[in-house]
């Protein structure tokens, strides 16, 4: 994770030589994982996620958007409703380091340059690369086979508003579509372990965030005209 950062960080250095608006901040929320274990809720934010945010504006309705998050996801099968999975009695924790970089889209003008106070609803997507750890579970218990990384589609709703003339404060719910089925130990890549899958092999996991994000703003005012 913090060789993930020094590059964030790299290329904030490099995105501010540009006289464009820009935002630098954190994203503080919680995380929870939805698979073959536990419950099947869909926003229930459990364990504690941290990012980091960059924006740079190129209008006021849409800015270019990269991030790097860490965050842990767990479940357990005694949370959840379905009485097959209370008495099956799994339960696991990974831990995940994300990066995403994509567009993020405003409903309405979102110009930081104006001081009365602004308020939109905003969508982002793009590409997510996000490393994990490849678990399988024996006898019950979840242990770790190696280090993995996979790809995964972000697909995050939020509002946001300028709080003052130099920061923006968010909250948002993002979802990621994982390409992969082994976030939480039941479907492991490892061949000789392909005994020990269990669960609905040909349905990947999600993973969704939910929290506050912060952003400072700065930069020379941008031409939001036609190139």
């Amino acid at each position: 994770m913090n060789r993930i950062f020094v590059l964030f960080f790299f290329f904030f250095g490099l995105t501010t030589m540009n006289s464009q608006i820009h935002e630098i901040g954190v994203f503080l929320g919680g995380s929870n994982y939805i698979g073959e274990i536990g419950p099947m809720t869909h926003i229930a934010p459990k364990e504690p996620t941290v990012g980091l945010l960059y924006k740079w504006n190129r209008s006021p309705r849409h800015a270019w958007r990269f991030s790097a998050t860490q965050a842990k996801v767990s479940s357990a099968d005694a949370d959840a409703k379905s009485s097959s999975r209370n008495e099956r009695g799994y339960s696991f924790e990974n831990t995940i380091t994300e990066v995403s970089a994509g567009m993020e889209f405003n409903f309405f003008d979102f110009n930081l340059h104006e001081l009365r106070p602004k308020f939109t609803p905003y969508v982002y997507t793009g590409a997510s690369y996000f490393a994990y750890n490849e678990l399988y579970i024996v006898g019950g218990e979840t242990r770790e086979d190696y280090r993995e990384g996979a790809l995964a589609i972000p697909m995050i709703v939020g509002v946001k508003s300028n709080i003052t003339s130099n920061f923006v404060l968010g909250f948002e719910v993002g979802a990621r579509y994982t390409f992969t089925d082994n976030i939480d130990g039941s479907n492991p890549k490892n061949e000789n372990l392909v005994p020990l899958q269990f669960g609905n092999i040909n349905s990947n996991d999600w993973y969704v965030f939910t929290g506050l994000t912060l952003t400072y703003t700065f930069g020379e005012k941008p031409c939001y005209c036609a190139e």
